[in-house]
């Protein structure tokens, strides 16, 4: 029998969890002819939405799906955004879609809450997807264009950015020591939040410690030369974990061991400025990213992420800045 009423909670717990964007991914059978892509048959996983990036064999990095054709979820076919030739084979697609607020996580079961399993596929880090190779001149911005894995949005604000294909790190280069990189965007969640990530060693790239979803701008400080702006094989955790024995398991790449030789960061608690870290944690696999390889992390969320006691800082961290 339950010794405390918490033992046994069944009634209403609001939480943040599960509100907004939510990763999904597909793998499927299909086959690439120009900007048509064709699915035979959907092997796992959720069905297919507009938006989500595709990789396979002799799938072009940065393939994604741009609209339906006569699928809507399922087999069929959808047009993708480039011109692509590819044999049928397994696929594997990867992006975001909105869920309902409140969710299903709205009933909370104890005082220790739920487990919530961070499943993704991210496509391959590109130096300079971002800005390309360019030379800044005086303090000025940046000038920033979309890349391979990157799109070009309008928020709903008007600001348009570059929305990266999940929450990762930004890195940063140039052929000019000593110089300072502001980098301006937004979180998952639509936070603002901003970075100075500084290249101390010319021609050495620097990756940041926060995750970013969009960027909208980048300045530098002072002039520099050979500059590019790009994306890391740093992924940014959609939930907190101020610990890592909070992290129950973290799976890479089709492995039933944990990815040992890769990095867990946990969230950063401090008040959040342009040089503290991820207010919700971060993975670094130990290989690189290729639009294949996923990551399926298990996290057990305490109180103060779910359930009757659930705070919005417990469940997503400090305020972004």
């Amino acid at each position: 029998m339950p010794q405390f009423s918490d033992d046994l909670f069944l009634g209403p717990a609001q939480t943040y969890m599960g509100t907004g964007n939510t990763g999904i991914t597909s793998t499927f059978t299909g086959s690439m002819s120009g900007t048509t892509l064709t699915v035979t048959a959907m092997l796992s996983g959720d069905p297919i939405v507009v938006g989500q990036y595709v990789d396979g064999s002799s799938v072009t990095n940065g393939t994604y799906i741009t609209a339906f054709g006569t699928a809507t979820g399922g087999t069929g076919t959808y047009t993708i955004n480039q011109s692509v030739t590819a044999s049928s084979t397994t696929m594997y697609a990867n992006g975001n879609a909105l869920i309902s607020d409140p969710s299903q996580m709205d009933l909370g079961i104890g005082p220790l809450g739920r487990i919530y399993v961070w499943d993704l596929i991210p496509q391959a880090a590109v130096t300079n997807n971002l800005a390309t190779s360019q030379t800044a001149s005086g303090a000025g911005a940046v000038t920033l264009t979309a890349g391979t894995s990157v799109k070009s949005v309008v928020t709903a604000s008007g600001t348009t950015v570059l929305q990266l294909d999940v929450p990762r790190a930004i890195k940063v280069n140039c052929s000019t020591t000593a110089r300072a990189f502001t980098v301006s965007g937004y979180d998952y969640y639509g936070q603002s939040m901003s970075e100075v990530i500084t290249v101390a060693v010319a021609g050495t790239a620097v990756t940041g410690l926060k995750a970013f979803y969009q960027v909208s701008g980048v300045t530098i400080a002072g002039s520099a030369t050979a500059v590019v702006v790009g994306t890391a094989d740093v992924f940014g955790c959609p939930v907190r974990f101020t610990d890592k024995s909070y992290v129950v398991r973290y799976g890479w790449n089709n492995a039933t061991t944990d990815d040992t030789s890769g990095t867990l960061t946990v969230a950063d608690t401090a008040t959040a400025t342009t040089s503290t870290g991820d207010v919700r944690g971060t993975f670094a696999p130990s290989t690189a990213a290729d639009g294949i390889k996923r990551a399926v992390v298990t996290i057990a969320l305490p109180a103060i992420a779910v359930g009757p006691n659930a705070t919005r800082v417990g469940a997503l961290g400090v305020t972004q800045a």
